[in-house]
C-alpha cells in the first residue's frame, strides 16, 4: 500500500512538469532600428534567461519589408511600425500569431493604445507596442533665428514652403528618407487626405517636393540625421520624435553651443506605432516570447526609454523615469498635441506603387 501511495505522489509530482512547455533557449535574433534599444536590457535578458541574442539594424521600413518579403529571414524578432508595415504583414500571414499565456506582462500595455492598434490588428493577435512616437520638425533654433528671427518653427510652413526653405537653407536642411512617414505628412499639409492614391493629390504632392528638393541638403536615413543634428551639420529636419530628442542629448553631451528641439507640427503630427512581433517562420519562437514578455516589465521599458527618449506604452514605467523625461512633453506629448495627431494608414497596393515612383523622382530632384 505504501508503495501504491508513493508511485501516486511521484505521479503527481510530475504531471505539472510535463505540462510545462520546454524552457527557450539557444540563440534570439532580433532585426530592429538603429539605436532603439537599452544595451542593458540584451545583457540582463542574457543573464536571466541564458538565451543569447543576435542583434541585427536596419535604417528604413523598406529594407525591413525586402528582407521579410524575401522569405527566410532568420529572425525571431522584428519592429515593424504599425502603418503601413506591420499591416501589411499581417495581411500577408508573414508574422505568427502570439501566445499571450505566454507573455503575461501584456497585462501592463496600455489599453487605450492598444485598441489603436487593434485597427489594423484585431484582437491584438500579431504585435504588441514596443515604443511609440510622432513625425515632426527638429530645429536648431539658435541657427535658424540668426537667418530668420520670425520664423515659424513649429509650422510645417517651415520646409514645406519652398519661399520659407529658402530662407533658411544655408543652414542646413533634411527631409528623412522615408516615404511611408513623410508622404502622409505632405498629403495633410496640402489638406489632402494623408491615406490618398489619386492621381490629382499625389500630382500635387509630387509639385510640393519637387519645389523643396533644391533647397535641402539632402534626403538621408533616420540615424543618419541624428548624427547631423548633434554635429550640427544641419539646423532643421523632418524626422522622427525620438531621434530628435537623441540628437539633442548628444549634443548636450558634447558640449555643443546650440540646443536641438522637437516641435510637433502645429497642424498636426502623424503618430507611428513600432511593434514586437514575431515573423512566421521565426527559427525560435520561445525565445521570442521570453523576450517580449521581459520587455514589457516596467523597470525595463523604462530604461528603454531613458536610453532612446522615445514613449513607450507600459503606464506603470514613468514612475520610474527621471522627471526631466517623464514630464518633457516632447517625449510624452500632452492630450492636445495627441487631439490633433492622426495615422496614417495603409493606402490601396495601386497608390502605394504610385507613391514609390512619386518618391524615387523626389530623391532624384526630378
Amino acid at each position: 500500500m505504501r508503495r501504491l501511495l508513493l508511485l501516486l505522489a511521484l505521479l503527481l509530482l510530475a504531471a505539472p512538469l510535463r505540462a510545462q512547455p520546454p524552457a527557450p533557449g539557444g540563440v534570439l535574433n532580433i532585426y530592429n532600428w538603429a539605436d532603439y534599444i537599452d544595451p542593458y536590457a540584451i545583457e540582463r535578458f542574457t543573464r536571466e534567461t541564458g538565451i543569447r541574442v543576435r542583434y541585427d539594424v536596419y535604417d528604413t521600413l523598406e529594407t525591413l519589408e525586402g528582407k521579410l518579403s524575401a522569405g527566410r529571414s532568420g529572425y525571431d524578432i522584428i519592429v515593424p511600425t504599425s502603418e503601413p508595415s506591420f499591416n501589411r504583414l499581417v495581411r500577408a500571414g508573414a508574422l505568427r500569431p502570439l501566445d499571450m499565456a505566454r507573455i503575461p506582462h501584456a497585462r501592463n500595455l496600455d489599453p487605450a493604445l492598444m485598441a489603436e492598434v487593434a485597427k489594423v490588428d484585431p484582437g491584438n493577435r500579431h504585435g504588441v507596442i514596443y515604443l511609440w512616437g510622432t513625425v515632426g520638425l527638429a530645429v536648431v533654433p539658435e541657427r535658424i533665428r540668426a537667418l530668420w528671427p520670425d520664423a515659424p518653427l513649429d509650422s510645417l510652413e517651415l520646409i514645406l514652403n519652398p519661399e520659407n526653405l529658402r530662407r533658411i537653407a544655408r543652414c542646413g536642411v533634411v527631409v528623412m528618407d522615408s516615404a511611408v512617414d513623410v508622404l502622409p505628412t505632405v498629403l495633410r499639409h496640402l489638406k489632402r487626405d494623408p491615406l490618398s492614391g489619386e492621381a490629382a493629390d499625389l500630382a500635387e504632392a509630387q509639385r510640393l517636393l519637387l519645389a523643396i528638393r533644391p533647397h535641402l541638403r539632402g534626403i538621408p536615413s533616420p540615424p543618419a540625421i541624428i548624427e547631423q543634428l548633434a554635429a550640427g551639420e544641419v539646423c532643421a529636419a523632418l524626422t522622427y520624435s525620438g531621434d530628435t530628442i537623441q540628437a539633442g542629448a548628444r549634443a548636450r553631451e558634447a558640449r555643443r553651443p546650440f540646443t536641438v528641439q522637437y516641435l510637433p507640427p502645429r497642424e498636426g503630427a502623424q503618430l507611428s506605432f513600432d511593434m514586437l512581433s514575431i515573423p512566421a517562420d521565426a527559427p525560435n519562437p520561445d525565445a521570442a516570447h521570453a523576450f517580449i514578455n521581459f520587455v514589457l516589465q516596467p523597470d525595463v521599458m523604462a530604461g528603454i526609454t531613458r536610453q532612446v527618449r522615445y514613449p513607450n506604452a507600459v503606464p506603470a514605467s514613468r514612475a520610474l523615469l527621471p522627471a526631466e523625461i517623464r514630464d518633457d512633453p516632447s517625449i510624452f506629448p500632452p492630450p492636445e498635441v495627441i487631439a490633433r495627431s492622426f495615422l496614417a494608414g495603409t493606402p490601396p497596393q495601386a497608390a502605394e506603387r504610385a507613391r514609390a515612383r512619386l518618391w524615387a523622382r523626389f530623391k532624384a530632384g526630378r
